[in-house]
């Protein structure tokens, strides 16, 4: 059997766009006191479990899923953490 990997994925929006759901978080944490913050972003992290040890062909795959399926290139951004970084 293969050996399985983990990738993790960690998509945000990009500057500029709305974030109703960080600035309504924003507002609650100040309303609890945390003067401090000035802003909270909201994103999304996906794990991805993938049997093989990633080799160029498969993190071009890793990629496109990104790209096609986990994220919006239009609003979004993403990161990918591989696993031997």
């Amino acid at each position: 059997m293969a050996e399985t990997v983990r990738v993790r994925v960690i998509v945000r929006l990009r500057p500029g766009v709305l974030d109703p759901q960080g600035k309504t978080i924003g507002n609650v944490v100040r309303s609890l006191g945390y003067a401090h913050v000035v802003r909270v972003h909201t994103g999304k992290v996906f794990d991805i479990e993938w049997n093989g040890t990633l080799d160029e062909a498969e993190r071009r795959q890793v990629i496109e899923i990104v790209e096609k399926v986990l994220s919006n290139p239009l609003i979004e951004t993403y990161e990918i953490e591989w696993p031997d970084e």
